[in-house]
């Protein structure tokens, strides 16, 4: 397997997002990058020479796998309870369509996977949101990837297109404690800046080693200002 530093091409999976909004900014000035495919149900109104866009239906995946053609694969899909509606619904997005798109850019020949989990991610944990995490992470872990980098961001700092009352509180909370969130414990639920999860994610990808990877909100947080110091 042919791994490469730059002229590299990368999949982008939701970049409608918080976390992948500020992923596909991120990939388009980074120097490693000379192409960045996004996927997602709409075309972003936004342009730039390296990206290209594709609209694609999330449920007829198969149909689009000649278009996972690129090194490495940026999975920032996600939804919440309430967007989705129900627990099959919110388990169609968070684990089948990104496994999916996972599994079929690794048959296409993508060669490492960054991919956006939880704190708390655990297939034996008593809350849905969580098990389903671990699932994910777990099947992930199945799949030919060269490398595998899991990111488990707390709670998300950030302006979003979508008002969420409740995780504004709890943002604005634990933001106020977080410097004293430390440790073994504490520390994978300190919140983080969605904008840093994004950094973390690029700065995994140039360290071109095997993987697996597991990364806590706290390390997270530390990969980004490890990066702002080398630009």
């Amino acid at each position: 397997m042919e791994i490469t530093q730059h002229h590299k091409t990368a999949l982008l999976f939701g970049a409608s997002g918080l976390v992948g909004g500020y992923c596909l900014q991120q990939l388009l000035k980074h120097p490693a990058y000379q192409k960045v495919h996004s996927f997602g149900r709409r075309k972003l109104d936004f342009a730039h020479p390296a990206l290209e866009q594709h609209v694609i239906d999330f449920d007829q995946l198969e149909g689009y796998k000649a278009l996972f053609l690129g090194q490495d694969v940026f999975s920032c899909l996600g939804t919440t309870m309430a967007k989705a509606g129900s627990k099959d619904a919110f388990r169609k997005v968070d684990f089948t369509y990104a496994i999916e798109t996972a599994r079929l850019a690794a048959e296409q020949g993508a060669s490492q996977l960054m991919l956006v989990s939880s704190a708390g991610a655990d297939t034996d944990s008593l809350f849905f949101y969580s098990r389903v995490k671990g699932e994910v992470e777990r099947a992930a872990r199945q799949l030919p990837y060269w490398s595998l980098h899991l990111f488990r961001p707390s709670v998300l700092l950030g302006p979003r297109q979508e008002q969420r009352i409740g995780e504004q509180v709890a943002a604005r909370a634990m933001k106020s404690v977080s410097k004293w969130m430390t440790g073994d414990w504490l520390g994978q639920y300190r919140p983080v800046e969605a904008e840093d999860v994004a950094k973390a994610m690029l700065a995994a990808a140039q360290r071109l080693e095997p993987g697996p990877f597991v990364y806590r909100s706290d390390e997270i947080h530390e990969m980004a200002q490890y990066d702002k110091r080398l630009r």
